[in-house]
């Protein structure tokens, strides 16, 4: 079949048209991406990695945007896989406590040392990096609905989450293609399986700018099941000489972690168990706490969240809600004193819209969570049998979300054991123990508290490079 001239002249004019669309998409891409990126970050030493920050827009009709702060692999970053940390609260800062204090590149110092710390073992190492603060009312995070914060929950937060994705890889298209992981810790043992399970469901009918190449995730000291983690608790707290003998038996004999009511002989039980958590630091029990006098403990603690949160048996009582801290216990306080600095909050784009509060690292506007799922075991399990990469650890020193909790979880999965109860090695020392699961690693890290990144930052550098690598942690000395 012959085409006319008038047929050619209109294909090729049709063939420059798309392909100047995609010019100028590319070069509006390439400039918001420039517009993004960190050049002067107060105190930061010279790297030789790009990072950028600043807001995505997830909801145009109610102005919400959530905040991030993304740093490219140390080496060969178009070959590196992404990683999306998040961390949990619900309501607290991934910027704050992932990027700051944990895994991420640069850790504030206090006033007296006004340049950021280099982290050697920072995750970037070994991949694409990305911290997002969510949901909104976190951090720098915001809307312009204010009566979004009354509607928050797990649900609105994967929601959320999956829009800010969708829209982060537009304006970073050169990273739609790698391989993404979702790992995190706390009650991200709620956000990181639900988010993975958006993504895991949506991609099944995403268009080809919307597939998101998903294959796996990873959380660490996890809230996933209710009665698990709080018998855990208790059950932790005698075993590790926190608690008398007399306490626990009480506890024991008085509360039923499966009742949203318990009785008052229960409540008083509680109280005195928390009471000990006042003089110790429960999320590491063997590190000391912040004795600074001079900043509030606003870094440390959050305010008590309503909803379907609170009826949890344990969520009732003040030192629930206690916040960690790392072998300097008041690094914190130096975190909050740095992401409050108007020059610091200019050269991270943050703070656009000039919020009428401070940064902190757990919300203290957010006062009502709408949903929260007592187990999220049956997600995980309907992941595990998607065939997605899933490996949970666990910092044995920590007594908010204990080992033993995990444990416990664990085994209402009823997974089969491939390989039981076997030492893994940094060099020659233990880093920890390992079980394998059919279609899940559960992994200890040996004296390591609730943020293990902090507490054991070479091994956990070595837990992400295996599981990136998807390969067993060694066995043997080295």
């Amino acid at each position: 079949m012959a085409f006319s001239p008038l047929w050619l002249n209109f294909f090729g004019w049709l063939l420059v048209t798309l392909s100047l669309a995609r010019c100028e998409r590319g070069i509006e891409t390439s400039a918001q991406q420039e517009a993004d990126r960190v050049d002067k970050l107060p105190g930061q030493p010279p790297v030789n990695f790009r990072h950028y920050a600043g807001y995505v827009t997830v909801n145009e009709s109610h102005g919400r945007a959530l905040f991030y702060w993304f740093f490219e692999a140390t080496q060969t970053p178009q070959r590196k896989p992404l990683l999306l940390w998040l961390n949990g609260g619900p309501g607290c800062s991934s910027v704050g406590y992932g990027e700051a204090e944990e895994l991420g590149p640069f850790f504030p110092q206090n006033s007296s040392q006004p340049n950021l710390k280099l982290n050697p073992y920072s995750w970037n190492k070994v991949a694409n990096l990305l911290f997002i603060e969510s949901p909104i009312g976190v951090g720098f995070s915001y809307t312009n609905t204010s009566s979004d914060i009354k509607e928050l929950g797990d649900k609105v937060t994967a929601e959320d989450s999956y829009h800010f994705l969708i829209n982060w890889f537009q304006r970073f298209p050169q990273f739609q293609s790698h391989e993404f992981y979702i790992a995190g810790e706390s009650y991200a043992g709620h956000y990181v399986p639900q988010l993975s399970e958006l993504i895991f469901e949506k991609n099944k009918k995403a268009s080809k700018e919307n597939y998101i190449n998903f294959k796996g995730f990873m959380i660490g000291n996890a809230a996933i099941d209710d009665v698990a983690d709080q018998t855990g608790m208790i059950d932790y707290a005698w075993d590790h000489a926190v608690i008398s003998d007399r306490l626990y038996h009480e506890i024991k004999s008085k509360c039923n972690f499966s009742d949203e009511h318990p009785p008052r002989s229960c409540e008083f039980a509680i109280y005195d168990y928390f009471k000990v958590y006042s003089i110790i630091d429960m999320y590491s029990l063997y590190t000391p706490k912040c004795l600074d006098q001079s900043n509030s403990t606003g870094a440390r603690r959050r305010p008590f969240i309503q909803g379907v949160v609170a009826p949890h048996y344990l969520s009732k009582f003040d030192g629930w809600h206690m916040k960690p801290s790392g072998y300097d216990p008041c690094v914190s306080e130096y975190t909050a004193e740095y992401l409050n600095r108007p020059d610091v909050q200019e050269a991270l784009h943050a703070n656009v819209t000039k919020i009428s509060y401070p940064w902190t690292h757990c919300s203290d506007i957010i006062k009502v969570w709408n949903d929260s799922p007592a187990s999220i075991l049956p997600t995980i399990k309907k992941l595990v049998d998607g065939g997605l990469r899933i490996w949970i650890y666990s910092g044995d020193t920590d007594g908010r979300v204990p080992v033993t909790s995990t444990r416990y979880a664990l085994r209402k999965l009823g997974l089969p054991i491939i390989e039981d109860w076997t030492p893994w090695y940094t060099s020659q020392q233990v880093g920890g123990w390992r079980v394998t699961y059919d279609g899940l690693t559960f992994v200890t890290i040996r004296g390591a508290g609730h943020e293990v990144p902090t507490f054991a930052p070479k091994q956990s550098l070595q837990l992400i490079t295996h599981y990136l690598a998807n390969q067993k942690l060694p066995s043997a000395p080295f």
